[in-house]
């Protein structure tokens, strides 16, 4: 024991010359973006172990050596890495770490892997969960508007719980340009999730791919573009929570004005003074009823619009947990969302549910489940607008004794209020989804893991439908009930294989994918009319004794696919992306199943070259260049076979039997894939220390052998036919550019722009350059795919143009007060002095000329403010609120400037009580740019000392608007809802609340 004395006592002298020679140092770690507290952030002595945590307050202690210089490396998740100097008479920091959000090394999730940003070949626009939330909006899709260079993003619909639709990249397929140009939303690598049940508060990152080179790899699957979006997960360390709230009202953003009642008693009367049987008041008896003459004694009048429109009202709950151990991690949140729209009985409310777990089992085998519960119960209103724009603005609601008159003034019109009458009409869909997935993850050794997923996502629904007797659709003769149940089961299972190694300057990444996607859905539905008990709705359909209904559908198909891409880097200079897939669908027609999907990208980061090391100036830049191919097979199941329906027929006086006959759509056993071809071609750069980054991209996308229903000959006996018909061509510029305008220590400021032009046009169409089914829906060689294709209107037929007003057409066929369309060809190409079909001419596409985005943010101190300008810029609406122009007056109608000897304007025709009127579809055709406040949010962030001793993280309160102010040539309502006027668009004015534990 002697011996072990002596050692204890020089150890305890040598410890104690250590502690001697050390000292303690304080301080905390703040973001400079935001001036908050950053807890977890690593504090090492660099060039050994030496180390430390912030706390929660981002505050940390450490012993470093006394009497010298020590450089100390702070880093942290999602900020720069830095290092700092401390001098031997510093012993209280501050550091500001700044964020690594435009960094090159951050890490954007691509089709089956990560790749950094340095290295990306193909047009890829990431957006950040931070980004996503700073809107207080329904679904993700709405948080993009403005943000991505070419995703065309507009909100058409103003009911309760409707989002925004997307279009990137334009619209390539013309046979049903509304979904065969839909994105592919994948969600945690689970395909087809509905992004509306997501809420905004989960997400991690959202990445948009857009050109072939980064969609190639889901193959016809990523036909119309790619939207990945990767919800949060659990982290290591203490327990995060995170609550965020908002509620608020919401108002119509602009309702066509209809006629009030005295303005509509003008109308009528001019109408019967046109005709030659009114003169004065004392022959009204020609233009209205007794009752409605009574009424315009009695000065009743009543604004219809004005009795639907209401007050709405927004609110939206989540609380997010995310904790984990270093082999655990938990992510679960529960969310809330309620809507009450415009009108009464329109209401959508939605909760959901979701559990992220990710376990490391062993070195070599990891294991993790996502998945998300959402019930949706939405309230329908069927559309009054239609009705109220139309009813005679005369006469009382509401009767002496509070009861509805459900008749107007002795007429068939039915009161637009009728249905908000209680027990008379209930419509609602009770929505179930699950979205579920889980995968396996075998590492065998270094540089090589196999995943395999299998994901599914299941849907039930059922839509209820009852109206009594006095009810719009019931139109005091009947009622009806009846439900409808469908459901959908999408199962994904996926097998990646991935290696990866790194040798000297070579960097080398391959992926191989299997991948078996099944589509299965069927529906049942039943009613009948005469529901004896109203009370019991649709709830007891035996009730419903006449005319019984009931029938039932079922569709399935699969789609197999296998993909390899190889990711190849060399000094991180010269990259290379080459991808292949083979899709097998099983919609298509045998020997047509499947096909090869190759594409190809290349990058070169220039300002990894020598020569470029002089100019300092530049902090970034890369060429990037992508070629390759992608499929559609944008058909319902069975479209390539014949089916038979049911009908009725009977002989002679024998009662109808059922029978069958041949479908309308005829198979084709020929019918393949609509393949397009898209080159790319783009650059990367960043300028005075990345003050400002951005993008140019170019692109030019050919699609061929386009699947088009095609219209048969009578004689055949059958309507259509699915071929491969046509040509399309998609080109366009974006640009994206962000700058850091301020980057003061309290006060900072960033602007994001984003810009996008896109040109559609039709190359080639079978049978001749034009295909017009009506002045809305017709398909031109050298036009996009959606045009108006009408005559012009060029003003009104004036006094003193009667003869060269009838040289146009028949006698009395145009007289002073109708419309004019110009004479611009005859039979032989040239104007012949007739109005006929030849007079067509495009009149205008809803396809913008160019879409584009600016977005500011400030911060001060504590504050932070967003402002969010968005524009959608050369489209044309066809609204059928100008289209509410009844020339005789018997209905009301949009207030317009119409014609009359003493205003012989050249606006509208002029009222006539019984003649016609002609061309009245180019009264609706108005050019409809726009540009909106879309978003103003002004934040607080109360300071620590005052939350921290609440044991609280931090708390962020704000104030926001919604579709605050809009500049347009449209004044009439909102442009966004192109002129549908059964939908108006909302404005929301909301309060929030932040709280971080």
């Amino acid at each position: 024991m002697k011996p072990f004395l002596p050692i204890l006592a020089i150890s305890a002298l040598c410890a104690g010359a250590a502690q001697a020679q050390t000292r303690t140092i304080t301080g905390q770690v703040l973001g400079s973006d935001k001036a908050e507290a950053l807890p977890g952030v690593t504090v090492l002595v660099k060039g050994t172990t030496n180390g430390a945590s912030t706390d929660v307050e981002g505050r940390f202690t450490l012993q470093i050596p006394d009497k010298q210089d020590v450089t100390l490396v702070l880093s942290y998740i999602g900020y720069k890495n830095q290092e700092l100097l401390v001098k031997p008479d510093q012993a209280k920091l501050e550091v500001k770490l700044a964020p690594a959000s435009a960094e090159l090394d951050d890490v954007v999730v691509i089709g089956y892997g990560t790749v950094r940003k340095r290295d990306l070949t193909g047009a890829v626009t990431s957006v950040k969960g931070e980004e996503v939330t700073k809107l207080p909006v329904t679904t993700i899709t709405e948080a993009l508007q403005g943000k991505i260079p070419g995703a065309d993003i507009s909100r058409a619909n103003g009911y309760a719980g409707q989002g925004a639709s997307i279009r990137i990249r334009g619209n390539r397929s013309i046979a049903n340009p509304g979904s065969s140009n839909n994105v592919l939303y994948i969600v945690d690598g689970v395909q087809n999730v509905n992004a509306a049940d997501i809420d905004p508060n989960d997400v991690q990152s959202v990445e948009v791919l857009k050109d072939a080179s980064s969609t190639a790899i889901y193959g016809s699957r990523g036909a119309n573009g790619v939207i990945i979006i990767t919800t949060k997960r659990g982290s290591t360390g203490k327990p995060k929570i995170n609550f965020n709230a908002y509620t608020g009202i919401t108002k119509v953003a602009g309702y066509g004005e209809f006629m009030s009642g005295p303005q509509w008693i003008d109308f009528r009367r001019e109408a019967f003074r046109a005709a030659g049987t009114w003169n004065s008041p004392a022959d009204d008896a020609v233009a209205f009823n007794p009752a409605q003459r009574e009424a315009i004694a009695n000065g009743e009048y009543v604004n219809w619009p004005d009795q639907l429109l209401h007050t709405g009202m927004q609110q939206n709950y989540q609380v997010g947990l995310s904790g984990g151990s270093e082999n655990t991690k938990v992510y679960f949140s529960l969310g809330y969302y309620d809507e009450k729209g415009l009108l009464k009985m329109d209401r959508f409310k939605r909760y959901t549910t979701r559990a992220n777990i990710d376990q490391t089992v062993n070195k070599w085998l990891k294991v993790g489940v996502q998945s998300q519960l959402a019930y949706i119960n939405n309230d329908i209103r069927r559309d009054p607008f239609n009705l109220a724009s139309q009813a005679v603005p005369l006469g009382r609601v509401y009767d002496d004794e509070g009861r509805l008159n459900f008749r107007l003034l002795g007429s068939t019109q039915i009161n637009p209020l009728a249905d908000e009458q209680p027990g008379v009409y209930d419509r609602n869909t009770k929505t179930n989804r699950l979205s579920a997935s889980a995968y396996v993850e075998i590492t065998p050794f270094e540089g090589l893991s196999l995943r395999s997923t299998f994901g599914a996502n299941y849907a039930t629904a059922e839509a209820g439908n009852f109206y009594g007797i006095n009810t719009i659709d019931g139109a005091g003769n009947r009622s009806q009930s009846s439900i409808t149940n469908t459901q959908s089961r999408n199962l994904n299972w996926e097998n990646v294989l991935t290696y990866r190694k790194d040798i000297g300057d070579h960097s080398l990444t391959a992926t191989g994918v299997a991948s078996h996607l099944v589509f299965i859905n069927t529906n049942s539905f039943a009613g009948g009319q005469n529901q004896v008990l109203p009370s019991q709705s649709f709830y007891n359909l035996g009730a419903a004794n006449q005319n019984v209904f009931l029938g039932s559908g079922y569709q399935r198909n699969d789609l197999v696919s296998f993909a390899g891409r190889i990711n190849y880097s060399w000094k991180g200079r010269y990259l290379l992306t080459a991808t292949g897939r083979y899709d097998g669908s099983s919609k298509l027609a045998t020997g047509n199943k499947w096909s090869a999907f190759p594409s190809v990208g290349l990058g070169w980061r220039i300002i990894e070259e020598s020569f470029m090391q002089d100019l300092k100036f530049l902090t970034e830049l890369k060429l990037r260049g992508s070629y390759g191919v992608s499929g559609n097979d944008g058909i319902n199941p069975y479209g390539t076979q014949n089916s038979l329906t049911n009908t009725q027929f009977s002989y002679g006086d024998t009662n109808a039997s059922p029978t069958y006959t041949i479908s309308a759509l005829i198979g084709n056993r020929g019918l393949g894939w609509e393949r397009t071809t898209t080159t790319d071609f783009g650059v990367d750069f960043g300028v005075l220390d990345n003050r400002l980054t951005g993008s140019v991209d170019y692109y030019d996308a050919k699609t061929n052998d386009l699947i088009f229903p095609y219209n048969l000959p009578a004689f055949t006996g059958v309507a259509t036919v699915n071929r491969n018909i046509g040509r399309t061509r998609n080109r366009g510029v974006e640009v994206a550019l962000t700058s850091q305008n301020l980057r003061g220590e309290n006060l900072t400021w960033s602007t994001t722009l984003t810009y996008a032009r896109n040109k559609e046009t039709i190359v080639e169409l079978p049978n001749g350059n034009v295909i017009a089914d009506d002045y809305r829906n017709s398909l031109i060689v050298g036009q996009p795919a959606q045009v108006y294709y009408d005559y012009k209107k060029i003003g009104i037929w004036q006094l003193g143009e009667e003869a060269e007003a009838t040289s146009y057409g028949t006698p009395g066929q145009f007289i002073p007060g109708d419309i004019k369309v110009a004479d611009i060809s005859g039979p032989d190409g040239v104007p012949d002095g007739r109005i006929t079909a030849a007079d067509r001419q495009v009149i205008g596409s809803r396809v913008p000329k160019w879409t584009g985005g600016l977005s500011n943010d400030l911060r001060y101190k504590a504050f932070d403010l967003n402002v969010l300008l968005v524009a959608r810029v050369g489209q044309w609406i066809s609204s059928d609120y100008y289209a509410k122009y009844t020339r005789t007056g018997n209905v009301n109608g949009a207030m317009v400037d119409y014609w009359t000897p003493e205003n012989p304007t050249n606006e509208y025709p002029r009222p006539h009580a019984t003649r016609t009127l002609s061309y009245i579809t180019t009264l609706t055709e108005r050019e409809a740019s726009w540009a909106k406040v879309r978003n103003v949010t002004l934040g607080y962030t109360l300071p620590k000392s005052v939350v921290g001793k609440a044991k609280i993280d931090n708390v962020r309160v704000y104030v926001s608007g919604r579709n605050l102010y809009t500049l347009s040539n449209i004044d009439d309502f909102d442009p966004e809802g192109e002129g549908v006027i059964d939908r108006p668009l909302n404005r929301a004015y909301v309060v929030g609340i932040n709280v971080g534990f």
